[in-house]
């Protein structure tokens, strides 16, 4: 498991210069929408719709959809500025009065950079919250290194630097290491200097943000090259690469199965050892010549 998991999440959020980006925050560039069908502003509903293979492209990232629609706030300034929809080839957002409050697509949403991509059927991104909501049948997250899915949302909360994966929750790993949970939150660490920080209020990880632990909650699954534990709760910390399990927790190697209270399972060399709670004891069914179990 490693930090690229959720660097996509990022880059929509906002990151250090050095980082591809989607900064709808605080950087004077502007987020360009177009697409093939038509484009709509409504003055009262201070919005932008764009339908027919809309798209909004941003420095490295695009976002894709059937229709996306921006919302805006007007900000008061002196000087005149040109409708935001007066070019339907391109409108522009974030400059002038009119600022990107919340952008959301709808309709076989497709983000992406040169290397991650995320998919679903909704996405919703509010600058005033600093998150990232993704929604649909077909919710998934791929990095070369990695890939996300879920049943019921995947979001990005910039400001507390976590996301969170919700309904049958699955990372794997290129080399076929996963977790499993109903609900799968992943914390990152951030690095940014102060003046970095001050420069958005969305706090971004690209450069800065390294998995730092993962908590797993309800029907977690743990799979390694050898082994499959199961437990009610888990936490993973990246800077050991192990994962401590508790709640009825089970270890499956072959045929054999242990029981117990907790588990602590070393993600790098694929080995899980069963502990007994306080108090308890632990158990197991051990079929001869299937296999080591520890």
């Amino acid at each position: 498991m490693t930090k690229s998991l959720f660097i996509l999440l990022a880059m929509l959020a906002g990151s250090p210069a050095a980082a591809q980006e989607l900064n709808l925050g605080a950087a004077p560039v502007p987020v360009h929408i177009t697409a093939t069908g038509n484009m709509s502003w409504s003055a009262d509903a201070q919005t932008v719709t764009a339908a027919g293979n809309a798209k909004a492209v941003r420095g490295d990232v695009t976002i894709e959809a059937d229709q996306l629609i921006a919302h805006y706030l007007k900000q008061p300034s002196p000087a005149a500025v040109s409708s935001p929809a007066a070019s339907p080839a391109a409108a522009p957002f974030d400059q002038g009065n009119a600022q990107l409050d919340e952008l959301e697509a709808s309709g076989n949403v497709h983000i992406f950079t040169a290397t991650d991509n995320a998919w679903g059927d909704k996405a919703i991104y509010s600058l005033k919250s600093a998150v990232l909501v993704l929604t649909g049948e077909h919710l998934k997250l791929t990095t070369p290194q990695d890939t996300l899915t879920a049943r019921d949302s995947v979001e990005y909360y910039a400001n507390q630097h976590m996301a969170v994966a919700r309904g049958n929750a699955l990372i794997t790993t290129s080399d076929g290491r996963s977790i499993q949970a109903d609900v799968i939150t992943a914390y990152f660490a951030t690095t940014q200097s102060s003046s970095q920080a001050g420069a958005s209020t969305l706090a971004g990880l690209g450069q800065g943000g390294a998995l730092e632990r993962v908590e797993a909650v309800g029907h977690v699954v743990v799979r390694t090259k050898t082994d499959i534990v199961t437990g009610d709760r888990g936490v993973y910390l990246a800077a050991t690469q192990q994962a401590r399990l508790g709640g009825n927790v089970h270890i499956i190697q072959g045929q054999n199965e242990l029981a117990g209270g907790d588990a602590l399972v070393n993600m790098k060399s694929g080995t899980a050892t069963l502990l007994a709670g306080p108090g308890g004891q632990v158990s197991g069914t051990i079929t001869p010549g299937s296999g080591d179990t520890k």
